[in-house]
């Protein structure tokens, strides 16, 4: 048999497929979320986040000594408010002594070359769970966002490198980065969650940080995953207002979109390997389904090949332990 081009030649061994590889992963794609919660050597496991855990400040700061030790250079942070604190205006979120500010400071100080972003949303604070300020039943816009201004210029003056709003609000992308130059903050950066959909899979997050809904869903600002024109008009604003990165979340069942946005703008483009992508792998290969490791590597894989420079992932750690050793 006589053939013109042999494909499989650039696949008979594992040197030439490293070689001619199209996509590869290194620990510095990942950005880790970190849950922190109040106390002392405190590690709570999160029940449907197997192995993944909410750690008390002291915790956090050797956690994050170990990620830089694997190359991991960002962290994305995530509080939880204890219940006394959460009201319906958010107030909680730039209290210069909160459990965010003190994390930030923590993390600076103990390891200066760790990148920090920071979460921007009212739900870890809220008493009804919801992204924004709640009036008549009906979460508002317009006096959100500027509590969303108060609490991203907390972050930047306790030490973020980036603020990450994840809320949907309309507008806040231009109102933080007007506010962040206003008040000198021309440094800090700007993480938008630019195509947030309202999924089902945010469950185990939300059992995280005690954050879900305490009435309806977030379908009036999170986006109908049947769409996908409206991503990239969103991401097309914020990119206007100013975002330095844009955000698809979820990943891996928005493969689809991360291209889109990719082809759209000439920022980076992050995506979010969530909750509860991170908990069927768990609980596929606890069953003996999959093969746990190759999971990890062949999905964060396919999330940067779909166009994604950096991917916020749970799986951070261990992808970078399994880098290590391939």
């Amino acid at each position: 048999m006589h053939l013109q081009r042999r494909n499989r030649i650039l696949r008979t061994t594992g040197a030439i497929r490293a070689m001619v590889a199209e996509t590869t992963l290194s620990p510095a794609d990942f950005i880790a979320p970190l849950f922190v919660d109040e106390g002392e050597e405190v590690a709570h496991e999160i029940p449907s986040m197997p192995g993944y855990y909410r750690y008390s400040l002291d915790r956090t700061v050797r956690e994050v000594k170990e990620l830089h030790a694997l190359g991991i250079r960002s962290v994305l942070l995530f509080v939880k408010a204890a219940d006394e604190v959460k009201d319906n205006t958010g107030k909680e979120a730039w209290n210069k002594d909160g459990l965010m500010q003190r994390t930030i400071r923590a993390i600076r100080e103990a390891v200066p070359e760790m990148y920090v972003m920071t979460d921007v949303a009212l739900d870890p604070y809220s008493e009804y769970g919801h992204d924004g300020i709640v009036k008549d039943g009906e979460i508002i816009n317009d006096e959100t966002v500027e509590a969303l201004v108060k609490m991203s210029l907390s972050h930047a003056e306790a030490g973020a490198h980036m603020v990450a709003p994840s809320d949907m609000m309309d507008g806040r992308i231009g109102a933080i980065r007007k506010a962040l130059e206003e008040n000198n903050f021309t440094k800090v950066g700007i993480m938008s969650y630019s195509a947030k959909y309202a999924s089902c899979f945010y469950g185990p997050f939300r059992d995280a940080l005690d954050s879900a809904p305490g009435f309806g869903d977030k379908k009036t600002y999170q986006m109908d995953y049947a769409n996908r024109r409206e991503a990239i008009r969103e991401t097309l604003l914020d990119v206007e207002e100013g975002a330095d990165i844009v955000m698809v979340k979820p990943a891996m069942a928005y493969l689809d979109i991360i291209r889109e946005v990719k082809n759209s703008v000439t920022v980076p483009v992050s995506a979010y390997h969530v909750s509860g992508e991170y908990a069927m792998i768990k609980a596929a290969a606890e069953k003996g389904w999959i093969d746990e490791n190759k999971a990890i590597l062949e999905s964060l894989t396919s999330i940067k090949r779909a166009g994604a420079d950096l991917i916020a992932t749970y799986f951070a750690k261990e992808a970078a332990k399994l880098l290590r050793e391939s």
